[in-house]
């Protein structure tokens, strides 16, 4: 399906500008974090789609639909007139879940999507492979393209940086309660990390842009300028050692109160995947945090591409203060609830 480059060569009643937004998995822990963004900013219709019988939360400020993801019809229904669709289906959901659901987005005529996807850059095929993430973001692209009738942006923004850094020793390699962190390698790959917080502004802010540029001479950015693309995003460009140091700094520590470990980051891989042959679930998130750490540099995209960060007016974040909000989700008991 062709699309006009310009809002000049659009039809009549075409307002260059997203108002309405659908949302699936708003009270997921990414797309909690998207939706309160697009509140704040006040300028979108929001409509969450929920699942009948869900006792799921969601921000004030939004319609719900409940739909049966199982009749194509209902989630049709619910899709029809929306401009934006955002796709935050959790890991644990039915396999199938997320291409049934853009299926259904291209039967109801909704212009643009973002899948499923949010983490490690897919588009690097060896990486997206060996970490295992890959087949989720390619098989959601691959929905909507079949569909042809809607254009895709993927937002890419690492590893959730507060999420990984309380969650314990298999993400970002801490142990708060037993002072211990495990480095892999030295600990000084350097790796792209966001906070949910930047996730949450980049969405809000990407779609509050110009769909279109009005013209050939307008050259802001426009939700157009990452139509069937990946969205770099990036809070922080940092290693294990940048973290601990950080929390060394938030917690008036030295390194002499931990105790740390190396691992080299090949082994720890190849442990998570024997973990995983066991059927554990920590063995795929040893596995696939001990990848983004290899020293190739695979998970720092930052290197490599153009991130978005400038265009979408994101601002930058203290890593310090991410640092805080993470070590108060470990007081708070985060990381024994997930």
């Amino acid at each position: 399906m062709e699309q006009l480059k310009y809002a000049k060569d659009q039809p009549s009643g075409f307002t260059n500008r997203i108002e309405r937004v659908a949302i699936v998995g708003a009270g997921g822990r990414i797309g909690k974090h998207i939706t309160e963004a697009l509140i704040a900013k006040g300028k979108h219709e929001i409509t969450v789609l929920s699942r009948e019988g869900s006792d799921s939360k969601v921000p004030v400020g939004v319609k719900v639909v409940r739909v049966n993801y199982d009749d194509e019809e209902s989630v049709i229904s619910a899709l029809r007139g929306q401009q934006f669709l955002i796709v935050s289906v959790a890991a644990t959901a039915p396999r199938g879940s997320q291409e049934k659901i853009l299926t259904a987005a291209a039967k109801a005529g909704v212009p643009w999507v973002m899948p499923n996807g949010y983490g490690i850059n897919a588009f690097n095929e060896r990486l997206a492979k060996e970490a295992m993430i890959g087949p989720v973001a390619k098989s959601g692209i691959k929905a909507v393209e079949d569909g042809g009738v809607s254009s895709w942006v993927l937002l890419v923004c690492g590893f959730w940086y507060e999420f990984s850094l309380a969650m314990g020793p298999p993400w970002y390699g801490f142990d708060f309660a037993n002072k211990k962190v495990e480095f892999s390698d030295d600990g000084n790959t350097v790796i792209n990390t966001s906070t949910w917080e930047q996730c949450g502004r980049a969405v809000a802010n990407l779609l509050s842009l110009n769909e279109l540029p009005d013209d050939e001479n307008d050259n802001s950015p426009s939700i157009s300028r990452w139509r069937n693309k990946p969205m770099f995003i990036s809070s922080f460009q940092i290693s294990q050692r940048d973290m601990l140091d950080s929390v060394n700094r938030v917690q008036g520590l030295t390194d002499k109160d931990w105790k740390i470990e190396h691992e080299p980051s090949d082994v720890r891989y190849q442990r998570g995947l024997d973990i995983l042959k066991s059927g554990s679930r920590l063995g795929f998130v040893t596995a696939l945090y001990a990848r983004g750490f290899y020293p190739n540099g695979d998970a720092n995209f930052e290197a490599t591409e153009t991130l978005a960060n400038e265009a979408l007016g994101l601002p930058k974040e203290s890593i310090d203060e991410a640092t805080k909000r993470a070590i108060q989700m470990v007081d708070e008991g985060f990381n024994t609830r997930n």
